[in-house]
């Protein structure tokens, strides 16, 4: 699809746009000045165009696709305030009523192309609008479905009392374990399989013990307060018992827990989970776990690649659930091969009989790198998956779950969205840290990104190195270094907030 942009140069915001209604197509730009020649173009296309002229800026939309067209257009003062944005804004509501008249396609989301609307609601809340405002302009600018505003609405009314308690000079620690038992279908993690790099393993946990001791030394003295661990991955319950209890224990004899409200490690592949593992878990300090499952239809679960079975994800449950956990959490994902509507709500009810304390449901989201996305014969589906989540809205808000955290992602499928739900006062705190860019995280490990925040417009990234080999052979100079400095740049956020 050809994309003509005249005038204008909005290509980030107008391709979000375009792949709400094309999510894996590829987009050929066109970059023209106000009055140069249209080229020949062959096939479907959209022309975006900006004329300014008598102190008002003309913008238009054409589209021609599938053989039809049509042609929308708005003019805009040039003294409007934030001119620049609101001709980018206005551009982006022209391409998607003209593309959901030609698709006959409606993203539930409307025109939000950003991963975490709830950001939105908050800034319109802070800026003094009530929720009736902030549904009106969601629905009429936005183009919003009322079920996703509600969503968002409820999202943000949950997450405030844990926003509200977050500690001052709080940070969390995240530690990446990128092993798993096999490679999922959708799956774009650098994680490495457990067979092909076991003998990495052992040497992995003694670097990674040992960053977690340099961090530990660089930070000792800032003030700084652990607020909660996580543990992803990759499924850190890959790991044997052994390995797990000598990094946990190396995070105990380095950092002060005594103050943390939340210690959570992914135990996400049922085939993984072991009484031993989760009772090691338990006595070093941890508090929550999850057990994904993703489905419960045996034959979805061999189209993605998932080695386990459904009588294993309920065994590896009951094992958490007598463990003891203050929280369980169980993952779905909407829109896999092979799953349809009612194996969906099948699974989804099935789970909800289990009463976790959280649910989370994922929109399948595939990425350029993963094996589905080389997939002969699979579509990312859009109605279907819609349905899906539409459904586990609805069911979850009856059996008493709230939403607590919510993000979406590229080639999401039906442009849908990530949902973590709660009941009890169970909110995962470190997510909703996360979501919000409120509190530095600390990460430890290959492919870790560490996150020093001070403000939502100070937001500061260090990465280590993505791969397990690499992290290894590189830790001294890059793991290292990259600590370092993620240790200066937490002093000087630190010492800013003391000379305010």
């Amino acid at each position: 699809m050809t994309a003509v942009m005249i005038g204008q140069n909005f290509k980030y915001e107008i391709e979000a746009v375009l792949k709400l209604f094309f999510p894996i197509r590829s987009f050929n730009f066109i970059f023209l000045r106000d009055g140069e020649p249209l080229p020949e173009i062959s096939g479907d296309r959209i022309v975006l165009s900006r004329r300014i002229y008598s102190g008002c800026a003309e913008l238009c939309s054409y589209a021609e696709i599938f053989g039809e067209s049509v042609s929308l257009k708005n003019m805009l003062r040039v003294d409007s305030p934030d001119f620049e944005h609101s001709c980018e804004f206005s551009l982006c509501e022209l391409a998607f009523d003209s593309l959901s008249r030609l698709t006959g396609i409606t993203p539930a989301w409307g025109i939000l192309t950003g991963v975490r609307p709830v950001k939105l609601i908050n800034k319109l809340k802070a800026a003094g609008l009530g929720d009736r405002e902030i549904e009106e302009r969601l629905k009429k600018k936005c183009r919003v479905s009322d079920e996703k505003i509600k969503l968002a609405l409820e999202t943000a009314k949950t997450r405030e009392g844990t926003v509200s308690a977050l500690p001052k000079n709080g940070f969390s620690l995240y530690v990446s374990i990128p092993f798993c038992p096999s490679r999922c279908a959708y799956c774009s993690f650098v994680s490495q399989t457990v067979e092909s790099f076991k003998r990495l393993i052992p040497e992995y946990a003694e670097k990674l013990c040992e960053e977690i001791s340099v961090t530990a030394e660089l930070i000792s003295g800032l003030g700084l307060r652990l607020d909660t661990v996580y543990f992803g991955g990759g499924t850190p319950t890959s790991l044997e018992p052994q390995t797990l209890d000598m990094i946990m224990k190396k995070i105990a004899s380095s950092f002060d827990l005594s103050g943390i409200r939340e210690y959570t490690v992914e135990a996400g592949r049922p085939d993984t989970v072991t009484e031993e593992k989760l009772y090691t878990i338990k006595q070093n300090g941890g508090n929550r776990v999850s057990v994904n499952p993703q489905t419960l239809n045996p034959a979805v679960l061999e189209a993605i690649g998932r080695k386990h079975t459904v009588e294993q994800f309920y065994e590896a449950f009951a094992l958490a659930k007598k463990a003891g956990f203050s929280a369980v959490n169980v993952d779905l994902i909407a829109g896999l091969p092979r799953d349809g509507l009612e194996s969906f709500k099948a699974s989804l009810d099935g789970v909800i009989a289990l009463s976790p304390e959280n649910i989370t449901v994922h929109a399948l989201s595939v990425k350029r790198s993963s094996d589905l996305m080389h997939a002969e014969n699979f579509k990312l589906g859009s109605a279907e998956a819609a349905e899906m989540t539409a459904y586990s809205s609805r069911a979850l808000f009856k059996a008493g779950y709230r939403p607590y955290y919510l993000y979406r992602q590229k080639n999401q499928a039906g442009n849908q969205e990530n949902v973590g739900w709660e009941k009890g006062g169970t909110v995962g705190i470190y997510n909703v840290n996360m979501m919000e860019d409120i509190q530095t995280v600390i990460a430890v490990g290959a492919g870790g990104s560490t996150k020093t925040v001070a403000g939502e417009a100070k937001i500061d990234r260090f990465y280590n190195p993505k791969y397990p080999l690499e992290y290894i052979k590189k830790f001294d100079e890059t793991v290292i270094a990259r600590k370092k400095e993620a240790a200066k740049r937490l002093s000087e956020i630190i010492k800013e907030g003391d000379g305010k």
